[in-house]
């Protein structure tokens, strides 16, 4: 789910939310739809199509309205059909809903509550809407709403309009952002901040379990509690808006919050539901390989090193992965039934076009994965696939990181056995980023607290090693913070006699079968003096890990835990004053061995 606008005040509301969903088209989408009052008919009209928004822009008369919400969809729960677009509409007719998140009990709710209740999407949404329409009776909205919220499991931010009180927009989050911004009388409330630029003079971020009400009388927020607090709003800085990189101060940072959309539209071009739109002709070059060596450079090799488990677990096709570099000088002995897949973000690099030229010269079959595919290693190589990152300006890679993870992930299941719902579980990993996000601003005082030193180390295991190999690399590309990432198990061999007072080590830990074992690690180096961080998913986080992401697919993990590692590398060059998107002495595409 993508973007949430809603808008209350003295001006054209259609086209204020129109415009905050444009704002919001970068986050991918596709359906779009829109609920306005109608001062005419005395009503809530709705109106949604699948497509771009000029599809939805095409539907709607030349009406104005004072109060308003809209949605770009991405569809995670049902096809791509106008049914399944928001806004939903409750069973009564009473309730109109837009949500950006995932209800994860929305089949177990729909048992319980609304077993005699027909289902007219394919959405988690549809049961919000159902839900309200069910629970409030006589009684009052927010009573019902809070009843709702309680029941959710997932996340979820929405807005609620009702028939019955057609000049109230009801607001509520969990997990998935949702901000409400003001200028005088008008209030605008959005899933990004991008969406409120235009309007609002200042904002305030709505916290988890709180509700808003917005009516003729104001604005009125409740707690998680239920009790009546007064928002705290800040200024909106409009110099943001009017730049390329939109809201934020740099292209790295623009292009980490960027993740998120780009799983999505990758999942897009590559799944049609469950079934693969892999090209025929990329598949059938899996046919009968008896070994897979992926080449690469820097972070592209990173996502390599992640691409050797998933193909080995997903498609049973035994994996090496090479530095493009050694490889284009001292090739290893190779065998038959090999294909090469190279992995170049922007189909340029040198290392990589002089290995290719070897994998051609002895007859082997070559697959390239770039972000450009009018590149020469595009043209080159026997095929190529797209990794849809979008431009990325950024020096440092962070987006095309994600980006090259996901294709390999959707490749492997593609000439695999499947296994998992391959949508599905990228969709939760698009989400977790997304909740993630929220939480940036703890990263400046964590990086302060912590990163004190000149030189830093990142642990991990399996995956959680190949991220902290990537990790490293952010950390000391845009910060110059001298910086190594390790196999946890490595650090008796040798590395922990570089282990000092105070010397940041940063943990990774995923994984539930060597959870422990890294445990093990992080006590060896605190006993050293080491200044410890750790990143720890959900499911194996224990009391005092600095940062917790959300849970999903074990051999997905990547994509989710290498944010933190993005922000701290962020935050730590931010904070030394360094040049963020222009490191020194790197550049862009390296063209050149």
């Amino acid at each position: 789910m993508c973007g949430i606008v809603g808008y209350f005040g003295e001006e054209d509301a259609i086209k204020h939310v129109m415009e905050g969903l444009r704002r919001l088209e970068y986050r991918g989408y596709d359906s779009a739809g829109i609920s306005y009052h109608d001062a005419k008919q005395k009503d809530l009209l709705v109106f949604k199509e699948t497509g771009r928004l000029d599809n939805l822009a095409r539907l709607l008369p030349p009406d104005e309205s004072r109060v308003a919400i809209g949605h770009t969809r991405w569809a995670t729960h049902g096809r791509v059909t106008k049914a399944n677009a928001h806004p939903h509409v409750s069973h009564d007719g009473r309730f109109i809903v837009v949500h950006n998140g995932i209800i994860e009990n929305h089949k177990a709710l729909a048992g319980t509550y609304l077993e005699d209740v027909p289902r007219r999407s394919a959405t988690d949404t549809e049961i919000i809407a159902d839900l309200l329409g069910s629970f409030v009776g006589d009684g009052d909205v927010l009573t019902a709403l809070r009843r709702v919220l309680g029941l959710l499991e997932g996340s979820y931010a929405l807005l609620v309009m009702d028939r019955e009180h057609p000049g109230t927009i009801y607001a509520a989050k969990r997990k998935s952002p949702l901000l409400v911004g003001r200028k005088g009388r008008e209030t605008i409330i959005a899933s990004d901040m991008t969406a409120l630029c235009a309007v609002a003079a200042e904002y305030t971020a709505l916290t988890d379990g709180s509700i808003v009400t917005i009516d003729e009388e104001g604005l009125s927020l409740h707690d998680h509690e239920g009790e009546l607090v007064r928002p705290e709003f800040v200024p909106v800085d409009k110099a943001y808006a009017e730049t390329d990189k939109g809201v934020f101060d740099h292209y790295m940072l623009k292009e980490i919050h960027e993740q998120p959309a780009v799983l999505r539209r990758i999942i897009d071009q590559y799944c049609e539901d469950e079934e693969s739109r892999i090209p025929k002709d990329v598949a059938a070059m899996f046919q009968g390989i008896e070994r897979l060596h992926i080449l690469a450079a820097g972070t592209s090799m990173h996502a390599g090193l992640v691409g050797k488990v998933l193909f080995e677990k997903l498609a049973r096709i035994p994996t090496e992965v090479h530095i493009a570099s050694e490889f284009a000088h001292h090739p290893p002995l190779l065998a038959e039934g090999s294909l090469f897949l190279l992995i170049s973000q922007s189909g340029e690099t040198a290392d990589l076009r002089s290995s290719l030229e070897i994998i051609k010269e002895r007859g082997f079959p070559s697959l390239i994965l770039t972000n450009v595919k009018t590149s020469t290693l595009a043209r080159e190589a026997d095929a190529y696939l797209e990794i849809f990152a979008g431009p990325e300006i950024a020096v440092a890679s962070t987006k095309a990181y994600t980006a090259q993870i996901a294709v390999l992930a959707v490749l492997a299941h593609a000439v695999g056995e499947g296994g998992i719902s391959l949508r599905k579980e990228v969709a939760l990993a698009a989400q977790a980023i997304e909740n993630h996000l929220q939480d940036r601003h703890i990263y400046a005082d964590l990086v302060d607290r912590h990163l004190k030193k000149p030189q830093a180390f990142y642990i991990g295991r399996g995956l959680d090693h190949a991220v902290a190999r990537e990790a490293a690399l952010k950390l000391k590309e845009i910060s110059y913070i001298h910086t190594e990432g390790f196999a946890a198990g490595e650090l008796k061999h040798g590395t922990i006699a570089l282990i000092e007072d105070q010397v940041p080590v940063i943990a990774i830990v995923t994984e539930e079968k060597t959870a422990a074992h890294t445990r093990s690690a992080i006590a060896e180096v605190e006993s050293r003096g080491a200044d410890v961080v750790v990143i720890a998913m959900a499911h194996v986080a224990e009391e005092g890990d600095h940062i917790i992401i959300d849970t999903i697919n074990p051999l997905l993990t990547p994509l989710v835990s290498v944010i933190p590692a993005q922000l701290i590398a962020y935050h730590a060059a931010l904070a030394r004053g360094k040049d963020i998107d222009k490191p020194r002495n790197l550049a862009k595409s390296v063209t050149v061995e």
